[in-house]
């Protein structure tokens, strides 16, 4: 991954802003993935939440952590989707080591630290996903890679 994924994470806009509900994206590799994810933001946001506003201001008045449930809803429906319905894969990156680089494979001190938590149901996932939400939305996260490898560990490199 060149430097403009390294350090791409979800980024919301300010909280209780008329954009609160918008996710900032760079030029580059990284916007395609976090447009992905803004539908799914923005779905949930007017149809899945349950609130008393009305539906453009479901999506301005929200607080930082409900942009956190958001984010953690839509990366969990997309992560399930891509697992066919029937599991999750999300990865997180540790403190130690858990790849030993060989052959071609060239180390990258990221990549190396991944972890995998499997899940056989989406709302297990969701909340899985918002108790580390700062994993995908903390600035030097490697938010957008860490998603990216979770889309591929669900959906299997076999499919």
């Amino acid at each position: 991954f060149n430097h403009a994924w390294a350090k791409a994470y979800f980024r919301f806009r300010e909280p209780h802003s008329d954009l609160a509900y918008a996710l900032e994206a760079e030029k580059g590799g990284t916007r395609a993935i976090l447009m992905a994810v803004q539908a799914h933001i923005i779905k949930y946001l007017l149809f899945v939440r349950n609130t008393e506003y009305t539906h453009l201001e479901r999506l301005r008045r929200i607080s930082r952590r409900e942009q956190g449930e958001a984010l953690a809803a839509a990366l969990a429906d997309t992560l399930w989707a891509a697992g066919g319905g029937g599991r999750a894969v999300v990865c997180l990156a540790a403190t130690a080591v858990h790849l030993t680089p060989r052959g071609d494979y060239r180390a990258d001190s990221f990549t190396e630290r991944i972890q995998l938590f499997e899940f056989g149901e989406k709302a297990a996932a969701q909340e899985f996903i918002f108790d580390h939400i700062n994993s995908f939305k903390g600035e030097g996260s490697h938010g957008v890679i860490l998603f990216l490898y979770s889309l591929l560990f669900s959906r299997t490199l076999e499919r």
